[in-house]
């Protein structure tokens, strides 16, 4: 187990990366990222693909991780402070006195995943999803209904954002993803790797409960409004989830969910 370090100033210079964590999530951590709260410590600590390299605990914390801090490197440092200090260094409340810095896995190629993945794979495509509870909700039903990977365009926000973690409870630290590189025709990458793909859009020819799944599986989400654009839907099969009338869409990631289940467990 690390040794636990004491700290009583805010100004502490081995604090220096969960100094104003609200601004820096802002402008990037260069590699690194925030996790925030107990479920997500764990599994950052337990099951991510990414690495804790510090953790900032409120002195109220500590007996009761002593499970958890036992499985980190001795050389992690674990820092303890009194709550007020913790406040004042992160600049605001953090009432779940947990916070720890992780640094990112090795960035992948969204080809290179796709390569790696099975025979038998589900997926998710985000385009111009910039809500960071939404990414955080898709990732964590993405680990809820069994997909493999999620792949991001450019406009797509940051799933290692420490409030896309907080909401996914963890899961975009375990799911794998990568990003679509600038120009990279997203329809025949999946072809290119044998994914069939599915574009949501309440204006879908096939409705969901008919969709019969292919061994490989793409479902491509657009951001709430806009929804895909129409380029993309034209090259893929478009589906729809049939509503009550009156309304014709839902929030993204419950749409996800709805579409993810199906897909996941019914379209055998």
């Amino acid at each position: 187990m690390p040794n636990l370090i004491s700290v009583a100033d805010p100004d502490d210079p081995r604090l220096a990366a969960f100094h104003s964590v609200r601004e820096r999530d802002l402008v990037g951590r260069e590699g690194r990222f925030i996790a925030e709260g107990e479920v997500v410590l764990r599994v950052l600590i337990t099951r991510a693909r990414h690495t804790a390299e510090a953790v900032l605990l409120a002195e109220k914390r500590v007996e009761g991780l002593a499970d958890l801090l036992a499985q980190l490197d001795e050389d992690t440092p674990v820092y303890v402070a009194p709550q007020a200090v913790m406040d004042a260094i992160a600049g605001f409340h953090i009432h779940r006195g947990i916070l720890a810095v992780g640094r990112r896995a090795p960035e992948t190629s969204a080809a290179d995943l796709l390569a790696a993945l099975p025979q038998r794979a589900l997926i998710l495509l985000l385009f111009g999803i910039a809500n960071h509870d939404n990414v955080g909700g898709l990732f964590r039903n993405a680990a809820a209904f069994g997909a493999d990977a999620v792949i991001l365009d450019a406009a797509s926000c940051d799933p290692l954002y420490r409030k896309a973690i907080r909401v996914s409870v963890g899961a975009a630290l375990v799911t794998p993803f990568a990003r679509l590189a600038p120009g990279e025709d997203p329809i025949a990458l999946l072809g290119r790797f044998g994914f069939e793909a599915l574009a949501l859009s309440p204006a879908g020819a096939t409705p969901l409960g008919q969709l019969a799944r292919a061994p490989r599986a793409a479902l491509l989400l657009g951001t709430e409004g806009p929804g895909l654009p129409q380029s993309l839907i034209a090259r893929a099969k478009a589906v729809a989830i049939p509503m009550a009338p009156g309304l014709d869409s839902l929030n993204v990631a419950t749409a996800a969910a709805v579409a993810l289940h199906h897909l996941a467990f019914v379209a055998q």
